[in-house]
Parts: C-alpha cells; sequence; structure tokens
C-alpha cells in the first residue's frame, strides 16, 4: 500500500502555475498523485509528472457524463491504470432503480475501459451512506450490483459525515475497495473545518486497516482553513511516521 495526494486539494494553485505545485507536491514527499480534471489538463500535467519523476495510479473523471474514450485515451496517455467517477448527485442515490441504472451504466464504463487496459471505480460523498436501500446503505446496495472488475474508493470522512462508521463499513464492502480517501476534522459538512490526518475525529490507522485490500490511501483536504501546503504536509508525515512505526514493531515481532 502507497501514498497518494488528490490533485483537487490543491485546485487554486494548480490553476495559477501547475508545474510548480507539482514541483512543490514532490518536495514535500508524496511519490504519486491522483489528478482531477486530466482530459483539458493532459499534455501539462503529464510532463510535470514527468519533471518531477511523479506518477498517477489512479484518476477523476466524470464517465458518465463525459466522452469515456477521450477520458481513457487521456488517462492512458498520463498512465492511470484506475479512473474513478467522482460524483454523482444525491438525487441519483434515492431508490433501488435509479440505483440499478447507475451500475449498468458504469459496468459499461468499465468494459470500454478495459479495452484501454484500464480498470474502472466510483468515489462516494455522504448522501449515499445517508440514503438506505432494501435495508442497506445505497453505497453497498449499488456494490452488489457492480461487475467484479470494478472497484470503489471509499471516501473515508464522508462516509463518517453519511452517519456510517468508516472502519466497519471498509469491513463490509472487503475486496471491493481498492483505495481510500485520507482526511480527517470534526466529520461535518463544513469542510473548511477539515484536518491534517491524525488532527480529528476520524481514526484514520485503524480506517487504514480495515480497509485489507487497499492499493493506494489518497490524501485529500476538499478545503481548509490553513495552509494547504502545510496541511499535506503534516498528513504524509503522520502517515509516514505511522507507517514507519509499524514496521518496526513489524521488525521486533
Amino acid at each position: 500500500m502507497s501514498y497518494s495526494l488528490q490533485l483537487y486539494t490543491l485546485r487554486n494553485a494548480i490553476a495559477e502555475d501547475l508545474p510548480g505545485t507539482i514541483k512543490k507536491v514532490a518536495e514535500i514527499g508524496y511519490t504519486q498523485v491522483e489528478p482531477y480534471n486530466f482530459v483539458a489538463l493532459a499534455s501539462e500535467l503529464g510532463a510535470a509528472l514527468q519533471e518531477n519523476g511523479l506518477t498517477a495510479p489512479s484518476g477523476h473523471a466524470p464517465l458518465l457524463s463525459q466522452d469515456q474514450d477521450e477520458i481513457f485515451a487521456a488517462a492512458k496517455e498520463l498512465g492511470i491504470s484506475t479512473v474513478i467517477d467522482p460524483y454523482l448527485p444525491a438525487e441519483h442515490w434515492q431508490n433501488a432503480e435509479d440505483i440499478q441504472g447507475t451500475a449498468a451504466k458504469l459496468n459499461a464504463a468499465a468494459k470500454k475501459g478495459a479495452e484501454y487496459g484500464i480498470r474502472v471505480g466510483y468515489h462516494n460523498h455522504a448522501w449515499e451512506l445517508e440514503s438506505i436501500i432494501e435495508g442497506q446503505t445505497a453505497l453497498e446496495y449499488f456494490e452488489s450490483l457492480l461487475d467484479p472488475e470494478l472497484v470503489l474508493e471509499v471516501d473515508t470522512y464522508w462516509a463518517a459525515v453519511g452517519g456510517q462508521n468508516p472502519v466497519e463499513l471498509l469491513a463490509r464492502l472487503g475486496d471491493r475497495v481498492k483505495f481510500i480517501h485520507i482526511k480527517d476534522g470534526p466529520a461535518t459538512t463544513d469542510t473548511k473545518a477539515q484536518q491534517p490526518a491524525g488532527q480529528g475525529t476520524i481514526p484514520v490507522l485503524d480506517v487504514i486497516g480495515a480497509a485489507t485490500s487497499l492499493e493506494v490511501g489518497v490524501v485529500e483536504f476538499d478545503d481548509y482553513s490553513g495552509d494547504i501546503f502545510e496541511g499535506i504536509t503534516e498528513s504524509l508525515n503522520y502517515l509516514n511516521a505511522a507507517a514507519g512505526a509499524q514496521s518496526e514493531e513489524g521488525a521486533k515481532a
């Protein structure tokens, strides 16, 4: 398992200076990033990643509302091997029929992605957990309809905002979860109140431990009241220190 940074976190800095921002991310110590809006940014982003020795194992793109061939071609160009649909608004998650329709569309997108050698996933917000369908969360109902090759990226913070214990949710979703978003804070909808990992109410290390098939843990802030570069540095330092302590314990055992 490795750590990555969702570049949406730095959207304001990227809008002002993409190459400089990517350079800064590498200097902080990140080796991987998760791009968003990468079709529009592909050539400039690709050059910046290459120059700074960064890779992008996953990326966010609206697969259900934009040209999928364009998305998958750009992903391939950037070396993104998993494309994750980041967002479907709350109205799509209120009844079984709508969720079945979404699952069918995502399954079709995954078949197209496979032609490019690219895997497809979905990323949740709070409403997929707040909505209950046939006795389970809408996200879990949705998961049961997905083809085996699809993956989930569980945003563990929004899962908590949605009223679910993220550790228990990850245990229930099992091997389907290959990516998680790691963020911390008071687990409220006030995104400005988000905090670096280890400083809020989310049991970040337990959450990571609960994702048994995790490939990448992705650091993200939807927003932040402090200096965002300090925030992402503190998150990475916390995660690296915890990983170091764990491997030290393992060596002693």
